[in-house]
């Protein structure tokens, strides 16, 4: 496993490449018009990823964004509010779609530092039915928190917000992006995580390594709702079975083997801790997300990092002043492990 030009790319996990398997499966997929529901392969990967989260039914997407989006059209109505935390994917990388697209108001509320909203924010932030006020409709949580670290949120965690969430006769999202990485972390399923959300999505081009797409899980009647959704934002993809048998292939093959990036970051967190002047700001690595923070007075300047590793044929991205995100994956093995370790403590020691 490698990456054909040499570089060890850090950015994200968003940088797979489609392994062998799935370039095959690809290449022999069996489609249909999946706008008239007749792509068989795309029936298939629906199918699985409900079985998967515990869900009815399944709408595969081109983006988790995407599914974000409709997941939030589907649920709230046009002045409707949505809770959210400051620092979750929805509010910060999303181009504010909710609002500009569902004129969905967006009430931000902190995340806390292990990456979970507060139940008694979110309860002080849902607002009781008055002429002056959106209607809270939405809790949305992110699962792992990329923001705040990479975390998992625990199973008890997720079913608290869900019990909260109803009893206040609202609905719960999960932006499950990188659920599956929770699962593993958390040694449970992503049943179980989501089990209380009315709406979660998942992506498959991340740590699942498949090349585009995401899929969306709920009740029938929200899949129902949701697909319409699709269509009127463009999401309609014709014979996208293509693409989906990359996402079966992912579903099967990679869930499971997500711990080893899990392990890498934390071997890379381990090496990187003998060196002055880099700290761990977010705490140490839970899945396959590292967060390092760098002195000023470290010898490589802060703002001169990504240049100068980019040259040594590392990339990573800055998260911060003086901050940087590392994010293993699929294509990153022992031997790059090693280099980065290696060539950190060349470049600082």
């Amino acid at each position: 496993m490698a990456f054909e030009n040499g570089l060890i790319d850090l950015r994200s996990d968003t940088v797979t490449l489609p392994t062998p398997e799935m370039r095959k499966a690809m290449a022999e997929a069996k489609v249909g018009d999946d706008v008239h529901c007749e792509d068989p392969t795309i029936n298939e990967l629906q199918k699985f990823a409900a079985e998967l989260t515990g869900k009815e039914a399944g709408l595969f997407v081109p983006s988790g964004t995407m599914a974000n989006l409709i997941a939030a059209l589907a649920h709230c109505q046009r002045g409707d509010e949505a809770i959210m935390g400051n620092l979750g994917h929805t509010f910060l990388h999303e181009g504010g779609g909710i609002s500009a697209l569902g004129g969905i108001f967006a009430s931000i509320i902190p995340n806390q530092n292990d990456g979970t909203l507060s139940l008694e924010d979110i309860r002080n932030a849902y607002r009781e039915d008055d002429i002056h006020h959106p209607e809270s409709r939405l809790v949305i949580i992110e699962n792992t928190q990329n923001a705040c670290g990479g975390i998992p949120l625990s199973v008890e965690y997720m079913h608290s917000v869900g019990e909260l969430a109803h009893n206040l006769g609202i609905k719960l999202h999960v932006d499950g992006a990188r659920i599956f990485n929770a699962a593993i972390a958390l040694n449970t399923t992503a049943a179980d995580l989501v089990k209380p959300a009315d709406s979660i999505m998942f992506c498959l081009s991340k740590g699942l390594c498949a090349p585009v797409g995401s899929v969306l899980c709920g009740s029938f009647e929200f899949i129902t709702r949701s697909r319409k959704i699709r269509k009127q934002l463009g999401g309609g993809m014709r014979q996208a079975g293509i693409l989906a048998a990359a996402g079966l292939v992912a579903l099967r093959s990679m869930v499971a083997r997500l711990g080893e990036d899990h392990i890498h970051a934390q071997q890379i967190a381990d090496g990187l801790s003998e060196i002055p002047g880099i700290d761990f700001h977010k705490g140490y690595p839970q899945t396959n997300m590292i967060f390092i923070h760098v002195s000023q007075e470290a010898l490589i300047k802060p703002a001169e990092f990504c240049e100068y590793f980019a040259g040594k044929g590392i990339l990573f991205s800055s998260s911060g002043p003086e901050q940087f995100r590392l994010v293993t994956h699929y294509w990153i093995n022992d031997a790059d492990v090693t280099k980065v370790v290696n060539t950190f403590k060349e470049a600082l020691v």
